[in-house]
């Protein structure tokens, strides 16, 4: 069976997608503050969305997510954005981002220490396991 070349490369769209978007710090923020909510749970925004490594105001994000960041995230089917209400929830390909956050989270003792200086949220993850 022939298969088409543009089906043959689907999955490095995919991929190429999913660490587009997981590049920018609030969109890896909104896929970790999703990890432990249940399907159908939405949650507010901007806080999902904030860092302790950021310094934007909540104004300031909240304009980026509309224009920058929930368009990206939507589109690709990785959360369900409410406008009106301004939240999101798992979208039907919540799984793909959600393989790569809970993976670099799972694997806290093995991350070079270049990609761990500065970085409150990994610090404050690798302590809270120490605990």
């Amino acid at each position: 069976m022939a298969t088409s070349p543009s089906n043959d490369w689907e999955w490095a769209e995919r991929w190429n997608q999913l660490f587009d978007i997981l590049s920018v710090e609030p969109r890896r923020e909104i896929i970790n503050s999703l990890l432990d909510e249940p399907q159908e749970r939405r949650i507010s925004l901007p806080e999902a969305a904030e860092s302790p490594n950021q310094s934007m105001d909540s104004e300031t994000l909240a304009i980026h997510l509309r224009h920058h960041h929930l368009p990206k995230l939507a589109e690709a089917g990785y959360v369900r954005w409410d406008r009106e209400r301004f939240c999101v929830q798992r979208g039907p390909n919540f799984a793909e981002p959600a393989f790569i956050v809970e993976n670099v989270f799972e694997s806290i003792d093995e991350i070079p220490k270049s990609l761990v200086d500065n970085c409150k949220i990994i610090q404050k993850s690798s302590n809270d396991d120490a605990n």
